[in-house]
């Protein structure tokens, strides 16, 4: 199914949410869950950038910046296929945190 092996499961809280070790880690799963229900990408499009990362990349980064680093291809990759409605509406909200990931 892709991705690498011996990185054991994907974490998992015991409610089934994803636990989050600090606020942009939340940040970076809500920003991926807007764009993925305004049809900017989809989970296997999501999934599919994180394997394409550079694997100095990939390997030394959590998960959560796993999805950020996705993210952020994505985006580039999309650029004007998003249109303007979406980069007004999330930039304010996300402020410049997000980028300042450990």
């Amino acid at each position: 199914m892709g991705g690498q092996t011996g990185f054991g499961p994907v974490p998992v809280g015991e409610d089934g949410r994803p636990p989050f070790a600090a606020d942009w880690e939340a940040r970076v799963y809500a920003l991926a869950t807007m764009l993925r229900r305004r049809g900017v990408f989809n989970s296997d499009e999501l999934r599919d950038a994180i394997e394409r990362l550079p694997p100095e990349q990939y390997l030394t980064a959590s998960y959560y910046e796993r999805w950020l680093g996705a993210i952020e291809m994505l985006v580039t990759e999309k650029g004007p296929e998003i249109g303007p409605e979406i980069g007004p509406e999330i930039g304010p909200e996300i402020g410049p945190e997000i980028g300042t990931a450990p």
